[in-house]
């Protein structure tokens, strides 16, 4: 067999792989939701618990690399930087863990880059805390919805070669001509499928509060219910909440199910605009709930990243001693 044809009969075989296990999962779903009285997609039979700790809350400091996405694709020499000048900023800044955001990855890169990735962090004496795939689980069956699948796999592999924990990933806008409730029965099956493969790699999966079919905190609680895989949580990110309710009793709903956190330096209230985190309020709801884990900050405001990043990683720090002593 021809390595044309080789490669084209392992795309049959894996895209007939994808269709199966959804269906298998659609059919778990319509059959629990059948039994009536049971919310949506049949979420309460096929719920999970909040996420078991034992001991008390800790909370680790982490930068992810959006904060300084202009940096990240500038073309200007002077101001341009590359991931390996980010870890060099975390470790500067005495940060616990790094988050190499998947954007900023070199175009076409191979294992090589990886490794020194890799080697960097370690040698700096930084834990690499997570990745993430800007992906849409959201469509109809299909090769669009089969290549988001695969490239997040990609993602996973890439994060277990670094020895990442976790990767984010996102639910989407509905595509196709879907509506809602069939957008989050696809994004429910697809989490299924790539939980499924995560945890052959031991990487958590943190599905973010991000919009689209997930812009309400019910909508994202429905679908995180629902799958089943112990290895699919919930990315927190303290900004995006867009809602009718308190974005702080909306962090609170979702931190039980936290597998990371991203602090945003603003909120937004719906109505009433932007405004500045009441970072306290945060550490209470995540103690509250008993997180242990990262908490990265995701910088978005006006303000140089250059100079105020170091002054909220210096909050956050202080912040985090005062909640451990």
């Amino acid at each position: 067999m021809n390595a044309e044809l080789e490669n084209h009969t392992s795309e049959q075989g894996q895209t007939s792989a994808f269709v199966t296990r959804r269906q298998f999962v659609r059919n778990l779903i319509g059959a629990s939701a059948a039994v009536g009285a049971l919310g949506p997609f049949g979420a309460q039979a096929l719920a999970r618990d909040p996420i078991s700790r034992k001991g008390k809350p800790r909370l680790l400091l982490s930068l992810a690399a959006y904060s300084f996405r202009d940096r990240l694709t500038s073309t200007d020499v002077a101001k341009r930087m590359t991931l390996f000048d980010f870890i060099d900023f975390c470790a500067d800044h005495g940060c616990h863990g790094t988050e190499l955001t998947s954007y900023y990855f070199e175009k076409n890169f191979g294992t090589d880059y990886l490794v020194e990735l890799k080697r960097r962090a370690f040698l700096r004496g930084l834990a690499i805390s997570g990745t993430a795939v800007g992906n849409n689980f959201a469509q109809p069956d299909g090769p669009d919805l089969d290549r988001e699948i695969s490239e997040t796999k990609r993602w996973i592999d890439n994060a277990a070669f670094l020895g990442a924990p976790h990767i984010r990933v996102f639910a989407g806008n509905p595509r196709g001509g879907i509506d809602r409730a069939t957008a989050k029965r696809q994004c429910i099956s697809a989490l299924e499928i790539c939980g499924e493969y995560a945890a052959t790699k031991g990487v958590w999966l943190g599905l973010e509060n991000h919009g689209g079919i997930v812009s309400e905190v019910s909508d994202l609680l429905d679908i995180i219910r629902a799958v089943s895989s112990p290895w699919v949580g919930v990315n927190l990110d303290t900004g995006n909440f867009y809602g009718e309710a308190d974005p702080y009793d909306d962090m609170a709903r979702l931190a039980p199910y936290a597998v990371n956190v991203q602090l945003k330096v603003e909120i937004n209230r719906r109505g009433k605009g932007k405004e500045q985190t009441d970072l306290m309020r945060v550490i209470k709801i995540l103690s509250e709930a008993n997180y242990q884990g990262y908490v990265a900050l995701e910088y978005e405001a006006a303000e140089d990243p250059m100079k105020a990043v170091p002054e909220w990683l210096a909050r956050m720090r202080e912040a985090f001693a005062a909640m451990a002593r």
